[in-house]
């Protein structure tokens, strides 16, 4: 992770749309209370997953190489460790991303150093909810 505490709530100030990789229709997972909870305090919220859907009345998209590219700069992402650096070599590949979310419990050193590299702002290990809790 690259950037500091202190900087979280300017981060999350400096953005209106925030693309959720992996939005479930699952209303039970994280990976879909996480973004109806942001939508709701006033974020545009759009999401991908594989599979089509509706739930929550979110735009669902089935890969990120299908959402526009300035909707793609703050990226949040629900997928487990293992497969982070799929992802963040699918946002390098399209480009375009400003900031790198990976949700509570989800790290991958490597990965991550990759991303930042890149000059990408990476937050991992969070939770946007408790993140919003703790600083607005």
């Amino acid at each position: 992770m690259n950037v500091p505490d202190s900087d979280i709530k300017s981060l999350l100030k400096s953005y209106q749309t925030i693309t959720v990789y992996g939005l479930s229709n699952d209303q039970t997972k994280p990976s879909h209370y996480v973004p109806v909870f942001i939508r709701d305090k006033g974020w545009n919220v759009i999401g991908t997953y594989p599979k089509n859907h509706n739930v929550g009345g979110f735009s669902i998209f089935k890969s990120l190489a299908d959402i526009p590219k300035e909707e793609r700069r703050f990226i949040d992402v629900f997928r487990s460790s293992d497969k982070i650096p799929e992802v963040v070599d699918e946002i390098l590949q399209l480009g375009g991303t400003e900031v790198l979310w990976l949700q509570l419990g989800i790290s991958h050193p490597e990965a991550e150093k990759k991303a930042e590299e890149a000059g990408i702002k990476v937050v991992s290990n969070r939770c946007l909810i408790i993140e919003y809790n703790h600083y607005f």
